[in-house]
């Protein structure tokens, strides 16, 4: 991965703290600690290059019937990753607002516990080597939702998320497999 160009240090922490603010906003906190799920956290890295907010992705595999947690983090511009090759394959930056305006992108729909649930595909072309990344599932779905948070823009796409009401409706979608659960009871 090539060394990221720097930007000037005001525009850094213009763009970190505005995002900080607004993520704010959205803070889960410890409201859902007590679900009864084997409970992770996906860490969202993101990094300032060339004057725009980046995601910082590596590619893994997911896993089922777990409540994930996205927890945002910073990492500084001179961050060089270094990943152990027997667990991550690839490490990549994905500008912040492609997942609002994607060259490639679709979406699909399936049946989860019985709820509809959309399923976002966005397909990135990165421009140093050429090599095409899959960006899906609930990587695309926590990528989809930072954008939204911190750039407050509305997509080129359509989307299940309120944009009026970003905290309710991603609670509500990201929790409809626990609720459908909890109705069986």
């Amino acid at each position: 991965m090539s060394r990221p160009r720097l930007a000037p240090e005001p525009v850094r922490n213009s763009l970190i703290e505005g995002a900080k603010a607004r993520l704010e906003k959205h803070d889960a906190g410890t409201r859902y600690s007590h679900l009864p799920y084997n409970k992770y956290a996906v860490l969202l890295p993101l990094l300032v290059k060339e004057g725009k907010l980046h995601l910082l992705f590596t590619l893994r595999s997911e896993k089922r019937d777990t409540l994930i947690t996205p927890v945002v983090g910073f990492i500084d511009q001179n961050f060089q990753a270094q990943p152990n090759p027997d667990e991550v394959k690839k490490v990549f930056l994905v500008p912040l607002e492609y997942f609002l305006q994607p060259r490639v992108y679709h979406q699909s729909h399936v049946t989860l516990s019985g709820h509809h649930v959309v399923v976002h595909h966005f397909e990135y072309s990165h421009p140093e080597d050429g090599v095409t990344y899959q960006i899906r599932g609930i990587t695309a779905r926590f990528a989809l939702l930072v954008a939204l948070i911190i750039l407050e823009e509305k997509p080129i796409f359509d989307v299940e998320f309120n944009l009026s009401d970003l905290v309710s409706s991603s609670e509500e979608i990201f929790l409809k497999r626990h609720k459908h659960a909890i109705s069986k009871l």
